[in-house]
């Protein structure tokens, strides 16, 4: 067994409405910030995996994304390793989200 740690990104769909993106992107005049658009608001789930091997923990990250963490009708998310996670000897520090992980 070894510890592997994750992050997952949930964001909203493309074309589905996002008031708090539209908030923030509205405040950035009043910061004296320009050049910043199509702003979107999301959240950010860490979690900590005992598994095997990091397929499963990996594995086990993919469905509490897809059946808990994430709303699959107006939600997108992207799974991606946390460096430094790992326990076992040797293991990548991190890797970035595959395309495959993540679901428009």
């Amino acid at each position: 067994m070894s510890t592997h740690r994750f992050a997952v990104n949930v964001t909203p769909k493309p074309g589905i409405l996002d008031p708090q993106g539209r908030a923030v992107e509205g405040s950035l005049g009043h910061l004296g910030i320009g050049g910043v658009s199509a702003v979107r608001v999301g959240r950010r789930v860490e979690l900590t995996v005992d598994a095997a091997d990091e397929a499963d923990a990996r594995a086990v990250v993919e469905r509490l994304a897809g059946e808990l963490l994430a709303n699959p009708l107006i939600e997108a998310y992207a799974i991606e390793s946390i460096a430094g996670a790992s326990s076992t000897v040797g293991a990548p520090a991190s890797a970035p989200a595959s395309p495959g992980e993540r679901h428009p």
